[in-house]
């Protein structure tokens, strides 16, 4: 009897999930098409995954006002950086490893866009100005050079119900008071402390 049910290989892969339509691969592009450009125009929010040399990896949500990521052409994009917590792990690995992946998504919308490509940082005064949001440039900018790109169908929004309010439970509240206080072994006061500075660089940031 089968006791290893891993999957190793490609022929292993596709007895399980099968073949691509042939029509499904007309869809991968090496650059982004008006649809593509249209569809970056609106959204509000994307999360860029990066790794490092080793291939350690990290993704990170990006966001701002719908249209914030600037398009030079259709084979550019800059992302813009604003004030965080200047972990910088994406930026870190991309100083190793250009390669990163996006996912564009617009808030109703079931369907993705998809981005690959290489990265590179720039900290060039016009184009951060040109990023400007809320009065001030942005910190820096990654300039991601387009390699493919492609939407990806709403079966997992769909599934999820993720654009659904009346689907959605109530809303999970993170304390990183909580966690920092019990950390270092601080106490409640210390914990709320934390949290209202945050609640109010939440709110510098709208």
């Amino acid at each position: 009897m089968e006791t290893d049910h891993s999957i190793r290989t490609v022929e292993q892969l596709r007895a399980v999930i099968g073949e691509p339509h042939p029509m499904t691969k007309l869809k991968v592009l090496k650059a982004l098409d008006e649809a593509a450009i249209d569809y970056i125009g609106r959204s509000p929010f994307l999360v860029l995954a990066t790794a490092d040399r080793a291939g350690n990896q990290d993704a990170s949500p990006k966001g701002d006002h719908p249209g914030f990521v600037g398009i030079e052409d259709e084979h550019t994009l800059l992302i813009p950086e604003r004030k965080g917590n200047k972990l910088a792990f994406g930026y870190l690995n991309i100083l190793e490893n250009p390669q990163v992946g996006l996912i564009f998504m617009i808030p109703g919308t079931g369907e993705t866009l998809r981005v690959n490509g290489a990265a590179e940082l720039t900290k060039d005064p016009a184009l951060c100005e040109r990023l400007t949001a809320r009065g001030a440039p942005a910190i820096l900018a990654i300039r991601v050079h387009v390699h493919e790109c492609f939407f990806h169908c709403a079966k997992a929004f769909i599934r999820s119900q993720l654009w659904k309010p009346e689907a959605w439970a109530a809303p999970y509240r993170i304390s990183f008071g909580k966690m920092m206080a019990a950390k270092t072994g601080a106490g409640k006061d210390v914990a709320e402390q934390i949290d209202q500075m945050i609640a109010r660089d939440y709110r510098d940031n709208l």
